[in-house]
């Protein structure tokens, strides 16, 4: 197997990347072969070098690929939605059975643990999406809808220690009600909102 007739380079290396997200998921990256991800996604271990250079680049690649997708649909769906509905929105799925991605990311965390390739593709991961965080609650303050006196790189590193969190903590039997979880989120984030002024300030 070699490049697809008619498969550009950029359908190629979304072929990869969905390949990798499901055998990752599947067999952990300790028992991921290389050759294994080339054959699910229909091409030969040459092609995939050609756009990846390790196999910790293209699962971690494919986690960020992943991660990008559900952050783009709920946050680009409705452009205009209020930041705190969005940082709800997205806490209200972490206590959900994992996907495909839930399962890449505590193999992925794992991994990191003992392999540097992946420690140092997941520090660019991370760093990506809570990069993107913070923007987000930049938006926010600027908008008047959360408090400018906190630190948007310390609210989005709470909320990747709560989304890696529930990566690694199975949703069963710890599984807590939906309408129970979305009260507590529901309090954390009204307290990032700004402070009511005191009586008496204009």
């Amino acid at each position: 197997m070699g490049r697809i007739a008619g498969v550009t380079a950029a359908e190629t290396r979304e072929r990869l990347l969905r390949a990798a997200a499901v055998v990752g998921a599947r067999r952990g990256y300790d028992g991921t072969r290389v050759a294994d991800i080339a054959a699910g996604a229909g091409v030969s271990n040459g092609a995939l070098y050609a756009h990846f250079g390790s196999k910790a680049e293209l699962l971690v690649a494919a986690l960020g690929a992943h991660g990008r997708r559900l952050m783009a649909g709920l946050f680009d769906d409705e452009p205009g939605r209020p930041v705190a509905d969005l940082l709800l929105a997205a806490g209200r799925r972490l206590p959900r059975p994992r996907d495909t991605g839930g399962d890449l990311t505590v193999e992925a965390l794992v991994a990191a643990r003992r392999d540097e390739d992946v420690a140092l593709a997941m520090r660019d991961y991370v760093g990506e999406r809570a990069g993107r965080l913070a923007d987000l609650v930049r938006a926010g303050q600027a908008g008047g809808e959360l408090d400018p006196g906190l630190s948007p790189d310390a609210i989005a590193h709470f909320c990747l220690l709560l989304a890696m969190g529930s990566a690694l903590i199975a949703p069963e039997p710890y599984q807590v009600g939906e309408e129970e979880w979305a009260t507590l989120l529901t309090r954390v984030v009204a307290a990032l909102s700004p402070a009511p002024p005191h009586e008496g300030t204009p």
